[in-house]
């Protein structure tokens, strides 16, 4: 059952009393399921989103896909969670309803009604559904707030207003649970639905990262999601794991195909022009992490570019492949162990 077409269209200008008899929901949340009309209505106020240092809004870069807006999903304290309205945002799909977005524009002369501006109606990015970054919450205390990518279908309106500014310098932010929180929420969402392929890769990519943090951290490093505001740029780039310790940057693989390696070469690669200004006592590192160790042609691809490779070796742990472009001291090729146990 598809949903039915509202009375009004985007660029419409209306109350919650104007919206609501045609779209359902509630009159007062900023998430309001409408169970009865089949639809998940959204409605951004940058005021209020300003307050806690986020702002909704169209990214100024279209990607392959067109363009996204971001929608940060609700809860004012602590950890913000994938239930409630959140989870209806993110399910909406898979129970055949379609969200439709509105943005807060003022009030109605000589009232207080508030009015908000019809966009259209959207889709959760089937690529990458969300993200999770660090803001304060209402008592001012650090905590993860889920930050939804959202595609439009169907007419849309698309002001300046409403696009994000791209940021005039790079900045970097480290967060510390991020990460985990992300990869526990993506397979909670896996198991509440069909799986694909591409799931598959994406649970393989997730389990691989949780058991190499855990690791990591078992001997005393630090590892943190680190999340890069490119200069000139709205799009943000995201990284679940960085090590704070060795100032080492891994990007987790699903498989050793081609078309995986490739694509984390791709997001490193794109990281170390910023990276670079990093201030750290130790140079720069770049690292694909992979399930098993790739064929010898996408070893020699990563190598040229100056990336490592740490994989899962047969014994459970992790072992380091050092190519010939990589190894500083231009010893040959070689597999060494990060994590085995020192031989006494």
């Amino acid at each position: 059952m598809k949903t039915p077409a509202p009375r009004f269209q985007p660029g419409d200008v209306l109350t919650r009393d104007e919206i609501h008899p045609v779209l359902g929901g509630s009159s007062y949340a900023g998430i309001c399921p409408a169970v009865e009309k089949r639809n998940v209505l959204l409605f951004s106020d940058s005021k209020i989103g300003e307050r806690y240092g986020y702002r909704d809004g169209w990214l100024a870069e279209d990607d392959s896909l067109g363009p996204i807006f971001t929608y940060t999903g609700v809860g004012k304290q602590g950890d913000q969670t994938l239930s409630g309205g959140n989870a209806s945002i993110l399910d909406h799909a898979n129970k055949g309803r379609t969200l439709h977005l509105f943005i807060a524009v003022g009030k109605v002369p000589g009232s207080d009604t508030r009015t908000h501006r019809y966009i259209g109606k959207f889709k959760v990015d089937e690529r990458k559904p969300f993200e999770i970054r660090e803001a304060k919450d209402e008592l001012g205390q650090d905590r993860n707030v889920i930050v939804f990518r959202l595609r439009p279908i169907g007419p849309y309106i698309r002001e300046t207003a409403d696009t994000l500014q791209p940021a005039p310098n790079s900045r970097f932010r480290f967060h510390r649970t991020a990460g985990r929180i992300a990869r526990t929420y993506r397979r909670q969402r896996r198991q509440n639905q069909q799986p694909t392929d591409v799931d598959q890769v994406g649970a393989a990519r997730d389990d691989l990262a949780d058991a190499f943090e855990e690791r990591r951290v078992a001997v005393g490093e630090n590892l943190v999601q680190l999340e890069l505001s490119m200069r000139n740029s709205t799009s943000q780039l995201v990284f679940d794991l960085y090590n704070q310790t060795n100032n080492t940057l891994y990007e987790p693989t699903g498989s050793v195909a081609s078309e995986s390696i490739t694509g984390a070469l791709a997001q490193l690669l794109q990281a170390r022009r910023y990276l670079s200004s990093l201030i750290h006592d130790q140079p720069l590192h770049l690292m694909v992490l992979t399930p098993t160790l790739p064929g010898e042609d996408l070893r020699d691809l990563l190598a040229e570019h100056g990336i490592g490779i740490v994989y899962r070796n047969d014994s459970g742990g992790f072992s380091e492949f050092e190519g010939n472009s990589t190894a500083s001291s231009g010893a040959p090729p070689g597999v060494r162990c990060v994590d085995c146990p020192v031989a006494v």
